[in-house]
Order: C-alpha cells, then structure tokens, then sequence
C-alpha cells in the first residue's frame, strides 16, 4: 500500500520546541547577544534544546540558535531574493511557537499569514 507523510509526522519529528522571535533582530547579534533575548525577551531557557528564530529588519535573513549538548549553534541564512514572511501574531506577542511543517513553509517561502489550516476529524487518543 502507498503510504504518503503528513505534516503531523513532519511536525513529530522534531524533538524540541521552535520559537520565533517577533521582533526584528540585528543580525550582527551573536551567540551570547541572542541567548539573552532567548531568556528576557521570549521568557525561555536557551539552554533547552529547542530552536530560537530570528529574523532581520528586512525579513532576507534568518538565524537559529540552538543549544547542541556541549554549547550553543547557530543557523544562519541570507536570501538572495525575496523575503522570510511570518505567521500573524497579536502586536504584544514577544514571540509564537512554530510548528515543524510551519518552519519548512517558513524555509520555503510560503506566507504564514495565508496558511489556514482546516479543521478534521481528530479519534480519541491519536496524535495530531
């Protein structure tokens, strides 16, 4: 039988937790800089495993900081055309959790703002 992925499997691969950033972040910032808007800006532990996003006044860069075991990594892209377009958040927002699928689209370029997802039938004890 074909058997096709789903976003829902995507979304499960990921370990941790991805949060973005929703202000825009200088991209000259480094490891250390963005830790601490890790912890004072998103309210969360940049020791913890899960990936921080950024993103440049101009929305044409994107870094991820992560914490890899022994220290902090980081992520970084430049696009060549076009720009990173986020999901809608309330304007008091310091930062929204992602989903798996939601960074692949993010990464691809498509507009979060447009993504609806529709509502279906979820049974008792299964995993979204």
């Amino acid at each position: 039988m074909l058997r096709l992925p789903s976003l829902g499997e995507l979304d499960r691969t990921v370990a941790g937790r991805i949060y973005l950033c929703t202000a825009p972040t200088d991209m000259r910032k480094g490891f250390d800089t963005l830790a601490v808007l890790v912890r004072e800006f998103l309210g969360q532990d940049p020791m913890s495993g899960h990936l921080f996003l950024f993103i440049s006044r101009r929305r044409d860069r994107l870094k991820v900081l992560y914490w890899d075991a022994d220290g902090f990594a980081m992520w970084y892209k430049r696009l060549e055309q076009g720009t990173f377009r986020s999901p809608r958040v309330a304007d008091d927002d310091a930062g929204v959790e992602l989903k798996a699928s939601e960074l692949a689209m993010l990464l691809e370029g498509i507009d979060l703002k447009s993504v609806k997802r529709s509502k279906r039938l979820r049974i008792l004890g299964t995993k979204p």
